[in-house]
C-alpha cells in the first residue's frame, strides 16, 4: 500500500475552493458528492453543466451571457464554445479596481517595486488609447519580445482591451527563433526592451531587435521600453518610439472594453519549433475559462494571495500566472536568474514578500536537489501554502525531496498539460493527498486516459496521453490552416476522433494519481518495447557522477538500440566502472531494456527555453535527419558536438 507523502488536514480541506465548487455542485444538481473522483466523474460525463457551474463559480464578466455552452460536443475538433456570449478577456482581469497590490516586480538589481490594482487599470486605459490612436484595433496582431516585466502584462491587457490579437516572446530567444514565430503573425506592433539583466549583466538586445524589425515587413510601430538600460536612444531602430513616448498619446478615462464572441482570438501561442517552424495555436476566452479552473479551484488561488511562477513570457505558465489578476490575487514578477546571486534568492524572495504559491520547474528543484540545497535550513517559508511545478516529469525522488528538504506541510501540485491547450490535463487538487512521483489527478472536465497502441485505455502500464471529449481552451485553429489540416494531423491522426496529446504516462487504479514519463515523441522502443526516457534519467541522475543525461532511439540494423549522453560532474571520468555502474543500476531498478547500447559523454545537453530536454533534435541528428530550428533551444551549440561524434555513433 502507497504511503502518502501530504494530506490535507480536515481544516484545510474545508476552507478549499475545491470543496466550496463541490457544495456549489450539488446545491445546484441535487448531488451529494464527498470526494474528488465522484465530482470528477461527474464533470466529464456532464461536460456542459460542468462548465456552465465553473462560469459561475469564477464569476466570468460578460455583458452578454451565452445562449448554451456548446454547440455539439460530437464535433471534435471544432466544438464551438458559449456561443452568444459577449465579453472581454482584459475586463476580466480587470474587475478590481483598488488600492490592492496587483502586481509586485523584481529584477535581480533592484528592490520590489509595486503597481496598485488601481494604477494598473488607469495605466492600461491610458495605452489602450494611445495604441488605438497609432491605429490599432480589433483582429490586429500585437506582439511582444519583452523579459517578465510589468509593462509586458500592461501591454497585453491593453491589446486585448480592444480585442487585438497578443503573441509573446520572451527576451531570452534568438533572433531567427522570434522571427520564425512572429513573421507568421504579420504583426502591426512590436514591444520590447533595450536589455534586458542576467546573471548581473545587462544584455543589449537592440541589434536583435533590428533584425526583427528587417526581417517583418508588417510591422509599423515599435514600442522600446526602457529597461536594463533606460540612456537608450530609440531612433536608432526604425520605427521605433519610447514606451514613455507612446503614453503621452492617450487618455486616462474609462476603458471601453470591446465586447466579443466567446471564440473571438485573444492569444498566438507558438509550439517549441524544435522539428520545424513552430506551429501557431490561435486560442480565444476558453484560455480565461480553463485558467480560473485551474487557478481558484485547483490552486486553491485566493484573492490573498501572492503567486509566483518562474517564468517567461515565451512559455505559457506566464499566461497561466497573469491570469491570477482575475481572481484579484497578487501576481509577483520575477526577471533575471533564480540561481543569481545565489540558491536562495528564489526562497529569500518568499519570505520577503510572503508569497504563498511558488511556482517552478522540474529543473529548478532538480538542480537543488544536485546541490543538496535544503531551503527550509535556511529560511521560515511559513506564508508558503502550495508549490507549483512543470516543465518536464519529476521523479519521485524530487517529490520526496520537496516535503524533506523545503516544507512539510506544503501542497505540492505537480501539473502538466501544455500550451496547446495553455492549461492542464492532470493536475493537483487541495483535498487530495500526494504521493511521492504522481501528478493527484485528472483535472475536472479533462476526459483523459491513457490508450494503448490499439486505441485501449489501460491501467497501471505505461500508455499514450489522450482527450477523449472537447474542452474550452482547445485552439481555435492553427494560423494559416484553413482547411484544419496541420491541426487534425497534429493531434486526430494516432487515434480518429480522439486527441492524443503526445505524452506517455501511467494512470494509477489505487490512488486515481498519473504519473508521467516525457514525451512520447522520444519513447523509446528497443526490440519493440516501449521505454519513456524519464524512467532512465530518473535513475541515472541519481548517481552523483552525473550532471545530466539525454537519452535517444538509434535506428541501427532494423531495429533501434539506445544511446545514452551523459553530461559529467565536475572531478569525474566516464571510465568503463562508471558505463558499468550505470547499465548495473539500470538494469537492477528497471530492466535489460533499459540498458543502452551505447554511453558517450558529452558537454552540454540541449535545451528549450521552457527548459525542456530535446530529444527529438539529437535523436534526429543519429538518425540522419535534418534538425530545422536551432533557435528554438537555449543552448543551440549543444547540438555542434553531437554532430561532430556522429561518425563514431554510426559505426
Amino acid at each position: 500500500m502507497k504511503i502518502p507523502l501530504w494530506k490535507p488536514s480536515a481544516e484545510r480541506i474545508k476552507n478549499s475552493n475545491m470543496a466550496r465548487f463541490m457544495e456549489f455542485v450539488n446545491l445546484r444538481y441535487g448531488k451529494n458528492f464527498k470526494d474528488y473522483f465522484e465530482l470528477y466523474n461527474w464533470s466529464i460525463e456532464n461536460i456542459p453543466d460542468f462548465w456552465a457551474s465553473v462560469w459561475d463559480f469564477v464569476g466570468i464578466k460578460a455583458s452578454v451571457r451565452y445562449e448554451k455552452v456548446v454547440e455539439d460536443l460530437s464535433v471534435f475538433p471544432g466544438a464551438r464554445w458559449f456561443p452568444g456570449a459577449r465579453l472581454n478577456f482584459a475586463e476580466n482581469l480587470l474587475k478590481e479596481r483598488s488600492e490592492k497590490i496587483a502586481i509586485k516586480f523584481r529584477c535581480e538589481t533592484e528592490e520590489t517595486s509595486y503597481i496598485t490594482y488601481r494604477e494598473l487599470y488607469e495605466t492600461v486605459s491610458v495605452l489602450s488609447s494611445a495604441l488605438k490612436r497609432f491605429g490599432a484595433k480589433k483582429g490586429d496582431r500585437i506582439c511582444a519580445y519583452m523579459p517578465n516585466i510589468p509593462e509586458t502584462v500592461q501591454a497585453m491587457l491593453a491589446t486585448t482591451s480592444f480585442g487585438g490579437v497578443w503573441a509573446s516572446c520572451g527576451s531570452e530567444l534568438g533572433v531567427q527563433a522570434v522571427i520564425d514565430r512572429l513573421s507568421q503573425l504579420e504583426p502591426k506592433i512590436l514591444f520590447t526592451v533595450s536589455g534586458y539583466f542576467y546573471k548581473g549583466k545587462v544584455h543589449d538586445l537592440t541589434q536583435n531587435v533590428r533584425q526583427i524589425v528587417d526581417a517583418i515587413p508588417s510591422l509599423e510601430r515599435i514600442i522600446v521600453v526602457p529597461y536594463a538600460k533606460p540612456e537608450i536612444d530609440v531612433s536608432i531602430i526604425p520605427k521605433a518610439i519610447s514606451y514613455h513616448e507612446l503614453l503621452t498619446y492617450g487618455e486616462k478615462h474609462e476603458i471601453q472594453f470591446e465586447q466579443l464572441p466567446f471564440d473571438h482570438p485573444v492569444y498566438i501561442m507558438f509550439s517549441s519549433g524544435t522539428t520545424g517552424k513552430p506551429k501557431c495555436m490561435v486560442q480565444g476566452a476558453g484560455v480565461l475559462i480553463n485558467h480560473l479552473k485551474e487557478l481558484i479551484i485547483h490552486a486553491d488561488i485566493k484573492p490573498e494571495d501572492t503567486v509566483i511562477y518562474m517564468t517567461a513570457p515565451s512559455w505559457m505558465m506566464w499566461n497561466w500566472l497573469v491570469s491570477a489578476l482575475a481572481v484579484g490575487a497578487t501576481i509577483f514578477l520575477f526577471d533575471g536568474n533564480p540561481l543569481y546571486p545565489d540558491l536562495g534568492t528564489m526562497w529569500r524572495l518568499v519570505d520577503e514578500e510572503r508569497i504563498t504559491f511558488f511556482g517552478t520547474s522540474a529543473t529548478y528543484i532538480n538542480l537543488l536537489m544536485n546541490e543538496d540545497f535544503k531551503p527550509k535550513e535556511k529560511f521560515f517559508l511559513d506564508s508558503l501554502k502550495s508549490i507549483g511545478q512543470t516543465g518536464s516529469p519529476l521523479s519521485e525522488e524530487g517529490f520526496r525531496f520537496v516535503y524533506r528538504c523545503i516544507k512539510e506541510d506544503v501542497h505540492f501540485n505537480s501539473l502538466s498539460g501544455g500550451t496547446d491547450i495553455n492549461g492542464c490535463f492532470v493536475i493537483g487538487s487541495p483535498i487530495l493527498p500526494v504521493y511521492a512521483g504522481e501528478l493527484q489527478s485528472p483535472a475536472l472536465g479533462m476526459k483523459v486516459k491513457a490508450y494503448d497502441e490499439q486505441g485501449n485505455p489501460v491501467y497501471d502500464v505505461q500508455g499514450e496521453l489522450v482527450c477523449e471529449a472537447p474542452s474550452p481552451s482547445m485552439p481555435l485553429c492553427f494560423l494559416n490552416d484553413p482547411d484544419m489540416e496541420k491541426y487534425k494531423e497534429t493531434y486526430f491522426s494516432y487515434y480518429p476522433g480522439v486527441w492524443r496529446h503526445g505524452d506517455y504516462v501511467m494512470f494509477h487504479s489505487d490512488t486515481g494519481g498519473v504519473t508521467f514519463f516525457g514525451r512520447s515523441d522520444s519513447v523509446l522502443k528497443p526490440s519493440g518495447v516501449r521505454i519513456g526516457v524519464a524512467e532512465i534519467y530518473n535513475i541515472v541522475e541519481k548517481l552523483p557522477e552525473i550532471s545530466d543525461s539525454l537519452a535517444i532511439g538509434q535506428n541501427f540494423r532494423g531495429d533501434q538500440r539506445i544511446i545514452l549522453f551523459v553530461k559529467l560532474a565536475p572531478g569525474y571520468k566516464l571510465t568503463e566502472e562508471l558505463k558499468d555502474k550505470i547499465k548495473r543500476e539500470l538494469r537492477e531498478k528497471a530492466s535489460p531494456r533499459h540498458v543502452p547500447a551505447i554511453i558517450m559523454e558529452v558537454p552540454d545537453i540541449p535545451y528549450t527555453f521552457n527548459m525542456k530536454k530535446v530529444e527529438s533534435a539529437v535523436t534526429n541528428i543519429v538518425n540522419g535527419r535534418p534538425v530545422t530550428n536551432r533557435d528554438a533551444l537555449v543552448n543551440p551549440e549543444s547540438l555542434d558536438y553531437f554532430e561532430k561524434i556522429l561518425p563514431i555513433i554510426r559505426e
